[in-house]
Formats: structure tokens, sequence, C-alpha cells
């Protein structure tokens, strides 16, 4: 493949930490090889140059300000492929837990008495990208998986679809050997949580808390059936679902 065939590659960031764009630098060892076979002309943590010819555009980030809805569209018109990169922009990630308030109590709670000096400050209700574009590809978590990413490039480059976990996280906790959270006296929302995180939260002593969305088809019924084992309650354990999962929870409302 020569140098003119090699498909753009641009990266963007709307609200987010970047922690997921972090996460693709540090692919150290494979970066050699990703660069080789496409041209990187966007990306504002690792390169000044900034291009707007590309293909595929990998955005990390929520969208929750009035000028990034527009900045999105035209980064759809723009690329072939857009891919999600990470739970503020698949889902709306914790960015969309400032749904729940009014606005001007958000800027209060943010700023304190500097509220004032952002009168105009123009902050919206959060939201994913794919409440604002249509979206091909969506890369999960908090951050992404450093492996799923490299899987899903290889997957483009190839003119494949890319193959994204659809079972729920406690089947990769089984196979990690983990003991249930739920056994500990602990709730999770891994019964109905995408998998493909290898179960990390859960295996280094904490519990799932869904930063990879939903699985397509949730089995609720037995979730509900695991609580009731436990003595627990749909409406007791709602506000774990909260922290990555408010926006599709309420129904995308704003």
């Amino acid at each position: 493949m020569t140098p003119k065939q090699k498909p753009k590659v641009a990266f963007f960031s709307f609200t987010c930490c970047e922690g997921c764009q972090l996460q693709v630098l540090s692919c150290e060892d494979e970066l050699v090889d990703i660069l080789s076979l496409v041209d990187i002309v966007n990306f504002r943590e690792a390169i000044d140059e900034k291009r707007d010819d590309y293909d595929i555009a990998f955005v990390e980030g929520s969208i929750s300000r009035p000028h990034e809805i527009e900045d999105i569209k035209k980064i759809r018109e723009k690329a072939k492929i857009i891919v999600a990169l990470g739970a503020c922009s698949s889902t709306g990630g914790l960015n969309c837990l400032k749904n729940r308030f009014p606005m001007e109590d958000v800027k209060k709670i943010v700023y304190g008495e500097k509220s004032k000096y952002y009168k105009y400050f123009d902050t919206i209700p959060a939201r994913p990208i794919d409440a604002v574009i249509p979206v091909d590809y969506y890369i999960y978590g908090c951050p992404i998986p450093k492996q799923e990413f490299l899987n899903v490039v290889k997957s483009l480059l190839l003119g494949k679809k890319p193959e994204i976990p659809n079972h729920p996280v406690c089947v990769d906790c089984k196979m990690a050997g983990n003991i249930c959270v739920f056994e500990k006296g602990k709730t999770c929302v891994g019964p109905v949580t995408r998998a493909g995180c290898d179960a990390i939260c859960v295996t280094y002593g904490c519990v799932c808390w869904g930063c990879r969305g939903l699985v397509d088809n949730p089995n609720n019924e037995a979730h509900e059936e695991t609580l009731k084992r436990y003595g627990l309650t749909v409406d007791g354990v709602l506000r774990s679902f909260d922290l990555y999962g408010s926006w599709h929870k309420y129904g995308g409302k704003v």
C-alpha cells in the first residue's frame, strides 16, 4: 500500500478528559505499524498539524455546547466513517449527570460565587454524539480498552465490520474467576452491561458501574431475579445506572 493510498485518520475531542486518546497513544509498540498503514492528519494530543481531509474520524467526548453541534455535523459531512471513542461519545458518559439539574444551578455548583461571570456560558444538556449525527461504529469504555481500539483499526483497514462484544460483563467476570460482588453485599450493573473490558473493575476490587453501556438486548428479567435473590429492588439500584447511563435511562431527554 503506497502512502497515497493510506486512509486519512483524524481524532477529535469534545467534552471529555481525553483519556481515551491517551489510551491510543499508549499503543506504543503498535504505533509504528499503525502509522505505516494510515495517515493521521488531525490529533491534537499528538501532532500540531491539522488537515480537514480525512476518511475516518475517531470522536471522543459528549456534546455539551451549542457550537459543538455544528462542529460534529461538519465532521460527519467530511468523514466516510465515524467511530465514537469511549463512554462520553458513545453514551454521553459522566457528563450527562448534569442533565438532572437546571443549567443555571449547574453553573453555580461548578463555579460558585464566580458563576455570575459566566452569565453567557453556553452550556447545554450533555448528549452522546449519536444524538446529533449518525455513528458508524463504537468503542466503549472509560477509558477504552487498548486492544479493542487496535482490533477496530485492523477491521476498518481490512474493510470489515468491527466485532464489539455484546454479552454481559458477568461472562467476563466468570472467565476471570471473580466472586460475584452480590455475594459480597454490593450492587453491580454487570448483568446488563456490555462486556469487553475483561471485568477489570471487579477483578481489582470494585464493582461494574456500566461504563460500556447496556448490551443490545439486556436480560432485565434475569437482573431483577438477581436483585430479588439478594433482597434488592430495581428502584433501590437505579442510581447505580446514573453514573454512565443517565442519557439512555431517561430516554435521551434533555
